[in-house]
Formats: C-alpha cells, structure tokens, sequence
C-alpha cells in the first residue's frame, strides 16, 4: 500500500492495520518462523511511520512514537518496556473494532 493511500484511512483504520501486522508477528513467531515474524514487525514500523508522517493526526504524535518504540524494541528483542506482542496487539485490536463500526 502507498503512503498516499494509507493517509485516506483515518487514525482506527491505520491503527487496527497495524495490529493485523503484529498479529500477524505473533502467529509466525508461534510456528517457528522468526524471519516471518521480524518481516511482519518490519511492516508494522513501515506502517507506524506512514502514520506519523500524516499531518490530520500532528495532535496524536506522542503516542503513535510511543506505540512505534515499543514495537520497535520487539523488534530487537529487548524487554526494556515489559510489553509484548501480545500486549500491542490487544491494544491495537480496539482500534480494529472501532474502525469495523
């Protein structure tokens, strides 16, 4: 998906998307396919980072970085934060859920 396209979405729709990324992380991560899943991790940072370059939601930055850094630091497999995949993807599924409404 472009980035131009990705900004039609609005903020549920982006968010929810990028949780089918980290859900997508975990089921990889759950038959062995760890190349699968830092790909899948790599995407939902692509997609965090066209989110944040999305000027509708300059009030909203602090906590798209956050979600970003958190993500991120699944990615190198650092526990620093103590939240999980499975943690980002439960809070990511709200959003999921409020952009099927």
């Amino acid at each position: 998906m472009s980035e131009e396209k990705w900004h039609d979405y609005n903020l549920a729709q982006q968010f929810g998307n990028i949780g089918s990324e980290v859900l997508r992380a975990i089921n990889r991560e759950k038959i062995g396919d760890l190349v699968g899943r830092q790909l899948a991790i790599e995407r939902s940072l692509e997609l965090i980072d066209f989110t944040l370059s999305d000027k509708k939601h300059i009030n909203r930055l602090k906590e798209i970085v956050r979600l970003r850094e958190l993500v991120a630091s699944n990615y190198i497999n650092n526990n620093y934060y103590q939240t999980s995949l499975s943690d980002l993807s439960k809070y990511l599924l709200s959003f999921a859920i409020l952009a099927r409404k």
